[in-house]
């Protein structure tokens, strides 16, 4: 009966891992409208982060976890062990930071 209650624990913690995994399709969306509406209006930005983004996140968090990322996982991206990637929105700007992840790039300083 144990081994049974730990096979079942495992198979579930399986598939809840699984779903924590993936593009975050949804929430990075999210991310690239705040970052659209910070670069058009800083103000119009600033108040959209403190009232609306976090729920809106909350909300894209969960449409990732139960269908967007356990579908990559599991019909695409465990059976060849290549993740799905996510393309994010080009927004023009007068001046851009870059990402830290880049070669060179230097913090706080805009491109």
């Amino acid at each position: 009966m144990k081994k049974m209650q730990l096979l079942a624990a495992a198979a579930t913690l399986g598939l809840l891992a699984s779903c924590v995994a993936g593009p975050h399709q949804l929430r990075r969306t999210v991310d690239d409208w705040d970052h659209k509406f910070y670069t058009a209006n800083p103000w119009i930005g600033a108040v959209m982060s403190v009232f609306v983004w976090p729920f809106v996140g909350f909300g894209a968090a969960i449409g990732d976890f139960f269908v967007v990322d356990a579908y990559h996982f599991w019909f695409k991206d465990a059976w060849d062990g290549k993740g799905t990637g996510f393309e994010h929105l080009r927004v023009e700007s007068d001046q851009q930071v870059q990402s830290l992840l880049i070669d060179g790039a230097k913090f706080l300083h805009p491109r």
